[in-house]
């Protein structure tokens, strides 16, 4: 076994640096998606925001185009990680808020948002990880210091 009880494979695969760019570019894929398909049909993006009672919907649909896009490439390029993610989570927060209140609703579409909105949250906690991680391996440039951020986070 590996440090952290993880058998030697498995730990030979989780520093394999490749799925370091993997993991980045899936957790920000529906950003990325969200944002060219709101970027291609900007008149729906800003009608969806003010469905959900975001006005001027014009305004917000920028927003979240330009924190979709500016935010996932941050994070793919592995560059201000912290601000990309956080962008993404502060707008992934407020999607939460007025997309998917559940305590406002009954029955089928209660359970519908309640799942979407928890969904939600493990998405925002997966990007405050990775920034967490971008940060410890930024702190050190050798691969050495690389490889203890990346432990660091299990502890």
């Amino acid at each position: 076994m590996a440090s952290g009880g993880s058998p030697n494979l498995i730990s030979t695969i989780l520093r394999w640096p490749l799925l370091w760019h993997a993991a980045r570019l899936a957790l920000v894929s529906a950003y990325l998606l969200g944002g060219l398909t709101k970027l291609l049909d900007f008149a729906s993006a800003a009608a969806e925001q003010e469905h959900f009672g975001l006005h001027p919907g014009w305004l917000w649909a920028a927003t979240a185009i330009v924190v979709e896009l500016g935010g996932s490439l941050l994070v793919v390029i592995n560059r201000f990680v912290w601000l990309g993610a956080g962008g993404l989570g502060v707008l992934t927060f407020v999607a939460m808020i007025t997309a998917n209140a559940f305590w406002t609703m009954v029955g089928h579409e209660r359970f519908m948002a309640a799942n979407a909105f928890f969904e939600h949250l493990g998405l925002i906690s997966g990007l405050i990880i990775v920034s967490i991680v971008a940060d410890r391996a930024s702190s050190g440039s050798s691969r050495a210091a690389r490889s203890q951020a990346f432990q660091g986070v299990s502890e």
